[in-house]
């Protein structure tokens, strides 16, 4: 079943009420006779929280991360800044973190060899997709070694962001560059919290990354396996700015196609199914990966 991204933008106090989340206004100073909102939070995936004065129950959180919702809080500037992940997402966790933290250096560098390979190709399909020379890209991706001991994934990045978006833009990719990086951050979260609430699921650390590691990072795994799914948002933000350049306030329509990104269709084993179910499978091959049952972590193309 695909799960819900909901964003909250407005102040309002969130509790929960017969297995339902409700969104009260009746403290809000000017919104008092707006009617509360419900929606059950076993259709939640993933909770942005964007406004400085929303509150929240405790009840609801327990609530909440008992339903594996990924919860994402942002700071003034309506970026995300922190997640909130359930302890307990999998009946045989202790099992598979075990697998996990066990896994041989070979293995991890043929699975980062794989997650490399599956990125550099639906880079190449974004630039396709944009009637854009997109050779080099599909060669890089046959050369990928084992580890990307050849930093492939660097070269193709070089290429790929200097061709993605028009010349006019003079793009170059850095998270506090100038837009349309506001729009790609912003889209990078969303799938962020959405491969995290999947490795949870499928009773994987999300700390304990294949190829990201960093003593400072809740969530190397999930920077990891994410990476083939960043090309989503690329193509996204670039049929954005193909519409308009008014891009340097992220506004509710910008981010009302952004939030779409989990259910949009990929194709995954020749099998059309929305994002977020796509990272489930995901997470659970690489589940199987760990443990011996299989050798390839299943990763989706860009239709």
């Amino acid at each position: 079943m695909i799960k819900r991204t909901l964003c909250i933008e407005t102040p309002c106090h969130l509790k929960c009420s017969n297995e339902q989340l409700v969104v009260s206004y009746g403290h809000v100073k000017g919104l008092e006779d707006r009617a509360d909102k419900t929606v059950p939070i076993e259709d939640i995936g993933i909770l942005i929280l964007e406004h400085q004065q929303i509150t929240i129950t405790h009840y609801l959180l327990d609530k909440l991360a008992g339903n594996n919702v990924a919860v994402i809080t942002c700071n003034e500037t309506h970026h995300p800044s922190g997640m909130l992940l359930s302890l307990e997402g999998n009946t045989l966790q202790s099992e598979r973190f075990n697998a996990q933290i066990e896994a041989t250096e070979p293995l991890k560098k043929q699975l980062w060899q794989q997650t490399v390979k599956a990125k550099i190709l639906n880079q190449s399909s974004v630039l396709k997709k944009w009637g854009l020379n997109h050779n080099l890209l599909n060669n890089l991706a046959i050369q990928v070694k084992s580890g990307d001991s050849n930093n492939h994934e660097a070269i193709a990045a070089a290429y790929y962001w200097q061709h993605l978006f028009p010349d006019s833009w003079q793009f170059f990719r850095k998270r506090d560059g100038p837009p349309p990086n506001n729009l790609l951050n912003y889209g990078y979260s969303i799938i962020r919290a959405s491969m995290a609430r999947a490795i949870v699921g499928a009773g994987l650390l999300p700390t304990l990354g294949i190829f990201h590691r960093n003593r400072y990072n809740a969530y190397c795994l999930a920077d990891d396996i994410m990476e083939p799914y960043r090309p989503f948002v690329d193509q996204v933000v670039r049929s954005i700015i193909q519409q308009t350049s008014q891009v340097e306030h992220l506004s509710q329509e910008l981010k009302v196609q952004l939030l779409r990104i989990p259910a949009a269709d990929v194709l995954m084993n020749g099998e059309t199914s929305p994002l977020m179910i796509a990272m489930q499978r995901t997470a659970s091959s690489l589940a199987k990966c760990y443990n011996g049952e299989q050798r390839k972590i299943l990763y989706p193309e860009i239709p």
